[in-house]
């Protein structure tokens, strides 16, 4: 029962700090966000991250937020979701991407999406969507991108959306649309434009004249007057030279319908927002610019079954090269600004120096008029996460001498960072799932440098929260600065990951009446002296229980409460190397215990705000051997 409890005061604590750390837009934002997932069915569980009392939205797989914590991007494509869209939506003021295509979405579309007045592009493409095209999208004065094909959407195409004078891409095929397709110019044949496979269109853009409607006069043939006069047509010289002329303005003219047709047929692409822009494929140093027809050739245009992995930075692509070297692209996600390239290839090239045998090196990039990419070597054995949790049935779990050299692996990569790299580069969500595996199974710190990259819009400090909940330090969550320190602090959960298999915050063990975060739950054991339950199931009894014991030392040192406490990489590095452990671990015991007889003697008076497991006394662990 007092689990329970205590259970349920976290997460009014996450609520309290959502409430302290966000504005009111980001906590209307969450609602909105919130009540749209209770409308939707998630066989794949996919917004499992959307916990309204999770910080702010803006850590929420899915979405991406601007500076000022307002949600920018929604992309849910092929998500296998299902249920209704809500009038909420469109309160998300910022928003500038709703993708949405693919799922099994139905009912019709609320008008409210017409107050999105940011909103750059829709897309709700291969659902089943029924119902009229709302008029509002008419005040969609920003939009480029409209992809409403393949629902069953039913009614008159709305004229207000001849009025969005920036719509480059129109796509309404594969509906049930009928009568009479508006057009006052806007509608053109050099507009990327689809009404096919409808029930009954007509009208000039379609070539299918309405009821009432006079029939379509074909246009004159085009003559070249100055070229053939009359008197050359009344006589056979005449005609032959009429016929030439004839034949070079047909000859001059293919060129522009082949031109024509094909951007029309470009235009049912399912990639409408990613220009295939021509790169030359340059070096910068040791990074190489990918042009983004190598990057789409190389990953099969994106190809859903080639996604690795889904992050708060956006999609991961497993991709070959022409080369035939296996590649993971990272297509990220957040909006650019205008101006921006040479900042987002400054920051780039710093991360690309940042080469160590335990960081993830960075081959080359991509950057387009509206795409973003990265281009990684390929991890064979992928994240630490994955294998400690989704791994096949049919492969064999973590072994202890691995798990061992994954910690001092990526204590090493993380002290580069911070005392190798200049200026330091702070990664800021250090977790299992960000550590990989090469073929040797070394360990290679992955996503380094993308916080800052994601934010090079600001100034040195973010209040933006970048982060995964359970591995993000206190004063990260409170303040929103970071340092080489917050690293510490998610290395020294991730060091838990290792030992026990399990998730930094799982609401799933208050079923069994234990803390939800994996620190918590850890020091609860270590109170109750029971360190068998701490090892992860999978390793049976092939471990050596002096070297957990001693990890876990590192562990709850770099979690301590006070940054300036927690000890450096570099000395992390030569603990798990067996030098000054055993001295830094005693000086900590020390302090826990006047520590914990200060709690005791405060708890008199303030009983209730002691919480007994927010230190470990100092005999809970032996020390190293």
């Amino acid at each position: 029962m007092k689990k329970r409890l205590y259970g349920a005061l976290v997460l009014l604590w996450f609520i309290f700090v959502g409430q302290f750390c966000t504005n009111v837009s980001a906590t209307v934002e969450a609602t909105v966000l919130h009540i749209f997932r209770l409308n939707l069915e998630d066989p794949n569980n996919v917004l499992q991250s959307w916990d309204p009392t999770l910080v702010n939205p803006c850590t929420w797989f899915h979405v991406t937020c601007n500076n000022e914590n307002n949600i920018i991007r929604v992309d849910l494509g092929n998500a296998g979701l299902s249920g209704k869209l809500v009038p909420q939506l469109g309160q998300l003021k910022s928003l500038q991407y709703l993708e949405l295509y693919g799922n099994n979405i139905s009912g019709e579309i609320p008008d409210d999406l017409g107050n999105l007045e940011n909103l750059v592009s829709l897309d709700l493409y291969l659902n089943g969507l029924t119902g009229p095209i709302p008029d509002t999208f008419g005040k969609l004065t920003q939009l480029r991108f409209l992809r409403l094909n393949d629902n069953k959407l039913s009614g008159l195409i709305p004229i207000s959306l001849t009025n969005i004078s920036t719509l480059q891409v129109l796509d309404l095929s594969n509906n049930l649309l009928s009568g009479k397709v508006p057009n006052n110019g806007s509608f053109s044949l050099f507009t990327p434009i689809s009404f096919a496979n409808n029930l009954d269109l007509c009208g000039l853009v379609t070539g299918k004249p309405c009821p009432g409607d006079p029939p379509f006069s074909p246009p004159p043939p085009f003559v070249p007057q100055s070229t053939v006069s009359s008197h050359e047509l009344n006589n056979p010289n005449g005609a032959i030279v009429g016929g030439v002329a004839a034949g070079a303005a047909l000859l001059f003219a293919t060129p522009a319908i082949i031109f024509v047709y094909w951007h029309r047929r470009r235009s049912r692409d399912i990639f409408f927002d990613v220009p295939a822009e021509e790169d030359s494929e340059i070096n910068l140093g040791q990074l190489k610019r990918f042009s983004l027809r190598d990057l789409q050739v190389a990953t099969d245009n994106f190809c859903n079954k080639n996604i690795l992995g889904r992050g708060g930075f956006g999609k991961v692509y497993r991709g070959r090269l022409a080369d035939g070297s296996l590649v993971a692209v990272k297509r990220l996600k957040e909006e650019r600004t205008p101006g921006g390239e040479l900042q987002f290839q400054t920051e780039v090239e710093m991360i690309s120096m940042a080469v160590h045998r335990n960081l993830l090196r960075l081959h080359g990039f991509c950057t387009t008029s509206s795409e973003r990419l990265l281009v990684y070597p390929y991890m064979a054995n992928g994240s630490v996460a994955s294998c400690l949790r989704e791994r096949p049935q049919s492969e064999a779990p973590l072994d202890w001498p691995t798990r061992k050299k994954v910690a001092l692996g990526s204590a090493r990569g993380l002290s580069y960072l911070h005392d190798g790299c200049d200026p330091k580069i702070i990664h800021r969500d250090v977790k299992a799932a960000n550590i990989l595996l090469d073929e040797e199974f070394e360990a290679v710190v992955g996503d380094f440098g993308l916080a800052k990259l994601m934010d090079y819009k600001d100034t040195h400090v973010t209040t933006a929260v970048r982060g995964t909940i359970g591995h993000i330090a206190p004063e990260y969550l409170s303040t929103g600065k970071s340092s080489e320190k917050t690293d510490v602090f998610g290395y020294g959960i991730m060091l838990l990951e290792l030992i026990t298999g399990q998730r930094a915050f799982d609401l799933a063990r208050l079923a069994n009446d234990e803390d939800v975060m994996l620190l918590d739950w850890v020091k609860g054991l270590l109170k109750e002296k029971k360190l068998e339950m701490l090892v992860d199931p999978d390793l049976k009894d092939n471990y050596d229980e002096i070297e957990v014991e001693q990890i876990i030392q590192v562990a709850l040192l770099c979690t301590q409460s006070l940054p300036m406490e927690r000890p450096k990489m570099s000395d992390v590095v030569r603990m798990l190397e067996g030098d000054g452990l055993a001295e830094r671990w005693e000086e900590w015991q020390r302090v826990e215990v006047v520590y914990h007889e200060t709690e005791l003697t405060s708890s008199q008076t303030s009983e209730w705000m002691v919480d007994s497991t927010e230190n470990v006394r100092a005999f809970e662990l032996s020390g190293p051997r």
